[in-house]
């Protein structure tokens, strides 16, 4: 039960780090504050998925970084393409896209951002976990079984929040289409209407979502990427 607390304040806590990245980043290409992520909350769950998977499947590679490294790279794209693939098919809406960036693959994943996977992989596997772990140990276990409870039912509720913000934008979006004459796949026609008509509105979760992922593209895009 211990162990299974440590591994759930672990998650949240590179699922934080990982959405501090993501702002960063923003923060310094578009010199602005930009919540980043899916979610409402100030956390990435992709981040945190991706370091408990390597924290428990690929430990067996620590004495062999160079496997440990090709082990991170693949699990860390693999997860990152069936995020983006199950996204888009549940809520019709692509939520990033690398199709711009060499080396990419159907636009979900790229190289430029592969190879860091990698090497943030190996500090957090050589470095960062064990200072956590380590710390996390200390924490008494009625206060480590409080605080995870507490996160718990904050990141469930954030959940059903988010999904039904993500419905509002779909409506949003089914409306629009009523409107207007669109050619077959009219992707980006349908996603600057859609996003211009929720920057006019008082959506104001709507209006994060829409600038947390300001490549959003609404309605089914795969035939896009079919002959690539």
């Amino acid at each position: 039960m211990r162990n299974s607390c440590i591994l759930i304040l672990l998650f949240f806590t590179y699922a934080f780090l990982g959405w501090c990245l993501e702002v960063c980043c923003k923060l310094i290409e578009k010199r602005k504050f930009i919540n980043r992520g899916f979610l409402i909350g100030p956390y990435c769950p992709i981040y945190g998925y991706g370091v408990i998977f390597m924290t428990i499947i690929l430990v067996k590679y620590l004495g062999d970084p160079i496997t440990l490294f090709i082990m991170i790279v693949l699990s860390c794209s693999i997860l990152e393409y069936f995020t983006s693939y199950f996204l888009e098919k549940i809520f019709h809406t692509r939520w990033w896209d690398y199709s711009q960036k060499r080396f990419h693959i159907n636009g979900r994943i790229c190289l430029e951002t592969m190879i860091p996977f990698g090497i943030f992989g190996l500090l957090i596997m050589y470095k960062i976990n064990p200072f956590f772990f380590h710390l996390y140990e200390k924490i008494p276990s009625s206060i480590l079984y409080t605080i995870c409870i507490i996160l718990i039912i904050i990141y469930i509720l954030d959940n059903f929040v988010s999904y039904k913000i993500i419905n509002d934008i779909q409506k949003v979006s089914k409306e629009t289409q009523k409107k207007q004459i669109l050619k077959k796949d009219d992707t980006e026609r349908i996603t600057s209407l859609v996003k211009k008509q929720i920057e006019q509105s008082k959506k104001t979760f709507e209006k994060r979502m829409i600038h947390a992922f300001p490549n959003l593209q609404l309605k089914k895009i795969k035939d896009r990427y079919k002959k690539k």
